[in-house]
Formats: C-alpha cells, sequence, structure tokens
C-alpha cells in the first residue's frame, strides 16, 4: 500500500526556507490518519514500556515549578480515552519502537531529507512522540534538543516559540546544564522574553518547525488536543551539544569560556577533540579495557 504523503507542499516549501535555525509554520496531511484515532492512541499507551508514557495534570503555569506537578491515578489507557474530560496532559515517547509509528516518521523524514540532509547533516536518533492534552492544559517553558516538526492532529493550540541563540532568554551556563543532563525540562519564564517570541494558532492539519533548543511553551484549546512530534538529532546538533559539553568543562577549571559563535574555528576544535576523545573511549571499551571513574566530558 502506498503511503499517504504527510506534508502539503506548500509546508515543504515554508520548512526549506526557515530550516534549521527559524521556527515556521508548516502545513501536514495526517490528521485523518488511523493511529491517531483515540482508541488507537489509548491502545499504544498501554503497550509502551512504562519508561515511554509520561502524564500529569495539565492546570500547570507557564513558568511551573517541576515540585508541584502532579499525576492523576488512572491507568494509562484510560487518561488517553478521558483526555476530553480528566484535565491531564500525556506524551507517549519514541512511539517509533511500534513498526506503524515508525513506519510514519520514517516516511515524514524521507520527506524532508533533501532540505535536512545538506543543510545539517544525516539524521541521527529519529524519534516520535505523541501529546494528548485536555481542554485548556498548558506546556510549560522549556527547551528540547532535537530538531523537531510538531504536527497538529485534533483540537487547537498556541505554540509561543521563542529565538534558540538570544542569550537573554537562555545564557550560556544554562545550555552547559542542560547538556549535562539530570535537570527538569522546565525553565525560568520571565514576561520579558515574550515580546522576542512568535506565536502559532494550531489546528488540524497545521504544523510548526521548532528550531534546536528554540524556548517554547503551549496553551491548549477548548477541546482536546492531539499531536504528533517529529524529531531528530543531527551532526550540527550534536557538534553544538559536544561544544557546550566541553564549554562546561572548561569552566569546572576556572576558565571562562567564549560563547559559542565567537570563535568559529576554536568551536570547531572543541567538538573535533570531543569526538576524537569519546571515539578512543569506545575503542578502548571495545577492545576489552578498563575505564575506571567517571569520563571526562
Amino acid at each position: 500500500m502506498t503511503m499517504q504523503a504527510c506534508f502539503a507542499p506548500d509546508g515543504l516549501s515554508a520548512f526549506a526556507a526557515a530550516y534549521p535555525g527559524s521556527p515556521a509554520a508548516v502545513r501536514h496531511q495526517l490528521h485523518h490518519h488511523p493511529l491517531f484515532a483515540l482508541e488507537e492512541l489509548a491502545r499504544l499507551a498501554e503497550r509502551l514500556p512504562a519508561s515511554h508514557v509520561e502524564h500529569s495534570f495539565g492546570n500547570l503555569k507557564v513558568d511551573q515549578d517541576p515540585a508541584g506537578i502532579h499525576q492523576a491515578d488512572m491507568p494509562v489507557g484510560e487518561i488517553v480515552r478521558t483526555i476530553e474530560q480528566n484535565g491531564c496532559w500525556m506524551v507517549l515517547k519514541k512511539v517509533d519502537i511500534d513498526p506503524a509509528y515508525a513506519a510514519l516518521i520514517d516516511a515524514c523524514l524521507a520527506e524532508i531529507a533533501p532540505v535536512v540532509e545538506p543543510a545539517t547533516g544525516a539524521y541521527q536518533r529519529r524519534e516520535a512522540f505523541v501529546f494528548l492534552s485536555s481542554p485548556n492544559a498548558v506546556t510549560p517553558f522549556h527547551m528540547d534538543p532535537e530538531h523537531n516538526i510538531l504536527l497538529q492532529i485534533a483540537g487547537s493550540k498556541t505554540m509561543r516559540v521563542y529565538p534558540a541563540d538570544d542569550a537573554d532568554i537562555v545564557a550560556q551556563g544554562m545550555h552547559e546544564a542542560f547538556h549535562r543532563g539530570g535537570a527538569h525540562r522546565n525553565m525560568r519564564h520571565d514576561p520579558e522574553f515574550d515580546p522576542k517570541a512568535q506565536d502559532f494558532a494550531m489546528g488540524p492539519g497545521d504544523a510548526v518547525h521548532v528550531p534546536v533548543k528554540a524556548p517554547h511553551w503551549v496553551q491548549n484549546g477548548p477541546e482536546r488536543s492531539v499531536s504528533f512530534s517529529i524529531t531528530w538529532r543531527s551532526r550540527a546538533s550534536d557538534g553544538e551539544a559536544r561544544l557546550h559539553r566541553v564549554n562546561r568543562r572548561l569552566r569546572s577549571f576556572g576558565l571562562s569560556p567564549a560563547a559559542p559563535g565567537t570563535h568559529p574555528g576554536a568551536d570547531a576544535a572543541k567538538i573535533a577533540a570531543h569526538r576524537l576523545a569519546k571515539g578512543a573511549i569506545r575503542t578502548f571499551r571495545r577492545l576489552g579495557g578498563q575505564h575506571n571513574g567517571r569520563e571526562a566530558y
């Protein structure tokens, strides 16, 4: 059977004009796809590993303290089936472990590969997510490490996207801490950031390209919402992450590394050195060597 095209032709042209550094409205054609029927998603939630399902009540603040987030005491399938009334927010992570959803993300990524690969390199770590939200739920202010296109399947929402490279919104130290891992994704939001943001009103058939680590938050509309997120890493995003890890390590030695982009040659040397060091460690382990203690970075 022939796979339905994921994106509308005008959506692809908008994406091509924006990728990789700018947010953009994109049109898609998956909002009637049977894999996004509510019962299909409920069964998906029930068969995914528990680590791939996250949920909470959706009555959150834009600037939400993670300690104040609480879960509904309901089976995950029931949360999906009653999402219209239960006041919850849910994400089904890495749904591409399921063959049907894997085929869908692969088809979508194949359509945009002629734009993506010349700009940022071959795909790395393809992953797909499904978001379900009750009416008026809020997804707090945060950023993500992947290239992302969020496709609105059902319901409506407004996504507010901020520049990815504004140091007044995300300082260099915050980038470095983000790539260290372990911290909650929610970030401090200041209303003074808002004049720099771009709002995207989304209904079925709408999508938004969100650049790597562009901060954003989401206000759901007055009905249940279903969204499909296709994400990928690239050599470019991998290099950016490595650069922040090296800078964090340099800072721990009392140095003050320049902001990324200030000295492109030095940035490239740091990234290359990190790749070389990590490659050497992997080779050492593969050959049966022992590595004591934590890796340097």
